[in-house]
């Protein structure tokens, strides 16, 4: 099967889902005109950059495959974009990794202010949870929330704040990026499973599945901060490097670093049960340890 055929799965959902996502972007977030007009159009201007929208995506495909056929995936699934936004804005401030470009745009603050942007941020997390307590339950509210904690992205971010300069090790990293990155990955799939009532066996699976990858696609960017391209990344490369950052390159080299990403995304479609279509899983983990954005 050539690699074309390979990535038709993923390609396939993103042309399908993606495009539902936008609409319920568009339609939950406040409009422009909307008082105070200026954090509703710096919302806008963040969510509306760009983006693969993985994790949405993933919430839909992972609520399908597990049998699910409820409508309400779509908003939950845009929350979750929702919190992803926020988590970006929020790591390009000066405070934090201090970017100016996101996705080939001048990042959130660059253009509407420092305040403006965590205000943004903020307001996009409350929206989210507005959205989830509205159309999902309340194990779907607790996942994210427990998800971009300090038990997850939160405190990943602090970990990874304090591990600049320091000397690292594999697993210091990894306690960052499974917390920084792999746990909204795995919200985003326990939730679409979660609403499509699936059972513990096929929950653990699909998290087990999720939370590589989710590894993996962190793994994966500090790789392309040193060797990616920063037209086809959209972003500034060499942030890692300038701040002496806490990644793996940095712990065990760039060799290594690309064989466990591998092996995180081999170790991710092993966890999904065989009696299932898991093209679309297999696509995703293939994509994220061959992409070059």
């Amino acid at each position: 099967m050539s690699k074309a055929q390979m990535k038709k799965p993923l390609s396939e959902a993103l042309k399908r889902y993606a495009p539902l996502v936008e609409a319920w972007l568009d339609r939950i977030l406040p409009p422009e005109d909307r008082m105070p007009q200026e954090i509703h159009r710096a919302m806008r201007y963040s969510v509306f950059a760009g983006g693969k929208r993985l994790r949405p995506v993933l919430a839909i495909m992972t609520h399908r495959w597990a049998g699910g056929k409820s409508e309400r995936i779509f908003p939950v699934a845009s929350a979750i974009e929702l919190i992803h936004t926020y988590s970006l804005i929020h790591d390009d401030l000066p405070a934090m990794d201090d970017d100016d470009f996101r996705r080939n745009k001048p990042t959130c603050h660059r253009v509407f202010g420092e305040a403006i942007a965590i205000l943004a941020g903020d307001a996009l997390s409350a929206l989210a949870f507005e959205i989830l307590a509205k159309y999902g339950n309340v194990r779907v509210v607790r996942e994210v929330a427990k998800a971009i904690g300090t038990d997850g992205l939160v405190g990943g971010q602090v970990l990874d704040i304090l591990g600049e300069g320091k000397p690292v090790s594999e697993e210091d990293v990894r306690n960052i990026h499974i917390r920084k990155t792999a746990a909204l990955f795995a919200a985003s799939a326990r939730v679409g499973a979660i609403l499509a009532r699936s059972d513990r066996k096929t929950l653990d699976a699909i998290t087990r599945y999720a939370t590589n990858i989710g590894l993996a696609f962190q793994i994966t960017d500090d790789v392309l901060d040193i060797v990616g391209n920063q037209e086809e990344l959209g972003k500034d490369i060499g942030s890692d490097l300038q701040l002496d950052k806490a990644t793996y390159p940095r712990a065990v080299g760039l060799k290594r670093s690309r064989q466990i990403a591998r092996k995180l995304c081999e170790d991710a479609k092993a966890a999904l049960p065989p009696d299932r279509d898991n093209s679309f899983f297999f696509a995703l983990a293939d994509f994220i340890v061959d992409r070059s954005y």
